[in-house]
């Protein structure tokens, strides 16, 4: 290599490895949780026992493209946004990624112990 490709290099080469770096930690991760939220909020029925960002659980009456209607007590209906769902826990559908769970069960059976 001549000194102009490896001054180019030495200038050039630490912002692209940090690229690389903030794509496959950062943007990547996010974008793959993205489109399972995209998926579960999709894959929403009536009938399903979901929990919200606030963490009110109840069960699909009633839903549209942008709304839901959840029974969260006996006669007790509630409209929140589609976008307010966090979990749908009827099919054991949830936001948490496979490696937290995993731990959050590990510790349960240590606890059992």
């Amino acid at each position: 290599m001549d000194q102009e490709t490896l001054a180019m290099l030495t200038t050039y080469g630490p912002i692209v490895v940090m690229f690389a770096l903030f794509y496959f930690l950062l943007i990547r991760p996010q974008s793959k949780e993205r489109k399972k939220r995209g998926e579960m909020l999709a894959n929403l029925h009536k009938g399903n026992k979901v929990v919200t960002i606030g963490g009110i659980y109840g069960e699909i009456v009633e839903l549209d493209a942008k709304t839901i209607m959840l029974e969260i007590a006996d006669g007790v209906v509630i409209k929140v946004s589609r976008a307010s769902i966090n979990a749908n826990i009827s099919q054991g559908i949830s936001m948490r990624n496979d490696d937290e769970s995993e731990q959050t069960e590990s510790k349960d059976d240590k606890k059992e112990e």
